[in-house]
């Protein structure tokens, strides 16, 4: 039985050349097959004659291999690719500018560079070639991942940096942003399985929640509150739901806040009223501001041509101060469109895919991609407080890099298998 509806099947999968497509391909044909069989049946056939009639319904196995071979072939976004050889090569010239100004040991960072090049390159390849649709049912494993890491941190911790626990051993930093990449693919897993309660939700990010705001930075928590809530919206919580269950932390929040307020130490307030009114603490916490928004004030559309000033982070968190100072208006102006057309090609992308776990994961990229690139432009024009958020791609380190490399990888992947899905077969 269905001896010849498997040669057929074996003909045409013997001219695909992707390994995923020839299981897809191999599927959905079969249940073509088996649906113009159960036609011809229904007509009087018996199930040698009527697949038989099946097969001959179904055309040239060549000739169908072969379309079928140019239609779900992997596929590359070269722009995509282009942007991050782009974004990285970008990426040197702080060091390079901090090196020409006399303010940094050129040779020891460019060396770091490369290497955080190469691995955030090898990184994003390495997850391009992953079929993400594997990591849809490994929600709770990469929930627990997480969840390890930041109670390692919790317990073991040995660092603290800017009030942030870290694990430091050796050359190599534990740091609690390494847990963002693992709750995000399982966030991805949770928002896409219709069998878990709101309820369920709530308790999962209440308690990853509670472990980054205990010992965490407020930028990581910051981040990862972001990626859940605006995943939320493009879940299949459904809209209603995900309405209240924004309002109800916002309230929750100011409520909070105010709590806060009244019990934070008074340095601590200091640093809040320095960003809110610079002027009146131009002394103390209001000082950076001040400082920074004169070093724009003067860079000009080219650059300043006077003797170059000192800037605190100038290759880290304050990396588009730096390179708006050193080169002007007109660079910051296409730095800031080049990493925006990241954004867009994401977007376009989600508009592509059929696969409701590839859109979230295009969701939760976007946004995890988008806060870090707004934010950390805003806090250097005086939007938003100065905290440790890096310039995706163009800040100094291998964390950042990394992440954003897995960030893009994560699109890639999605990209590459974007015709894999059943809406191609009629």
């Amino acid at each position: 039985m269905k001896k010849r509806q498997d040669s057929f099947l074996r003909e045409v999968t013997n001219h695909i050349k992707s390994k995923e497509a020839k299981k897809f391909i191999a599927t959905e044909l079969e249940f073509h097959l088996e649906k113009s069989k159960n036609t011809w049946k229904e007509k009087g056939l018996n199930e040698i004659d009527a697949e038989d009639k099946a097969v001959e319904q179904m055309g040239s196995p060549i000739k169908i291999g072969q379309e079928l071979n140019k239609l779900h072939r992997p596929r590359i976004d070269w722009l995509m690719v282009i942007l991050l050889v782009t974004t990285m090569g970008l990426g040197f010239l702080p060091i390079v500018s901090l090196g020409n100004a006399g303010f940094m040991d050129v040779d020891h960072f460019l060396k770091n560079k490369v290497i955080f090049v190469i691995i955030g390159a090898a990184v994003a390849f390495g997850v391009m070639m992953i079929d993400y649709r594997k990591l849809e049912k490994q929600g709770w494993l990469f929930y627990t991942i997480g969840v390890v890491i930041l109670l390692m941190i919790k317990f073991f911790s040995n660092n603290l940096i800017n009030g942030a626990s870290y694990i430091r051993i050796g050359f190599i930093t534990i740091e609690s942003f390494m847990a963002v990449p693992f709750f995000f693919l399982s966030w991805t897993s949770f928002f896409n399985n219709s069998r878990l309660k709101v309820w369920n939700l709530g308790i999962l990010f209440l308690f990853s929640f509670y472990l980054f705001l205990t010992f965490s930075s407020i930028s990581t928590t910051f981040i990862y509150t972001l990626m859940v809530f605006v995943m939320l919206w493009w879940s299949k919580v459904g809209k209603k739901n995900a309405l209240m269950i924004t309002i109800l932390p916002i309230c929750l929040s100011m409520i909070g806040g105010l709590y806060i307020w009244s019990s934070i130490k008074g340095y601590q307030k200091e640093r809040i009223l320095g960003y809110l009114n610079p002027g009146d603490y131009a002394n103390g916490a209001g000082y950076t501001y001040l400082h920074l928004k004169e070093l724009i004030s003067t860079a000009g559309w080219f650059g300043t041509s006077e003797k170059k000033e000192f800037i605190e982070s100038a290759h880290t968190d304050l990396v588009f101060v730096s390179l708006t100072y050193y080169h002007g208006y007109l660079f910051a102006t296409i730095l800031v469109f080049i990493l925006s057309l990241f954004t867009a090609r994401m977007i376009v992308i989600s508009h592509k895919i059929n696969n409701h776990y590839g859109k979230l994961l295009l969701v939760g990229g976007i946004a995890l991609y988008v806060s870090q690139f707004i934010y950390n432009v805003g806090m250097t024009l005086g939007l938003f407080p100065i905290t440790s958020i890096s310039l995706p791609f163009i800040s100094y380190g291998l964390m950042p890099t990394l992440f954003n490399a897995f960030l893009m990888g994560i699109v890639l992947s999605v990209y590459r298998r974007k015709d894999l899905t059943s809406n191609n077969f009629g």
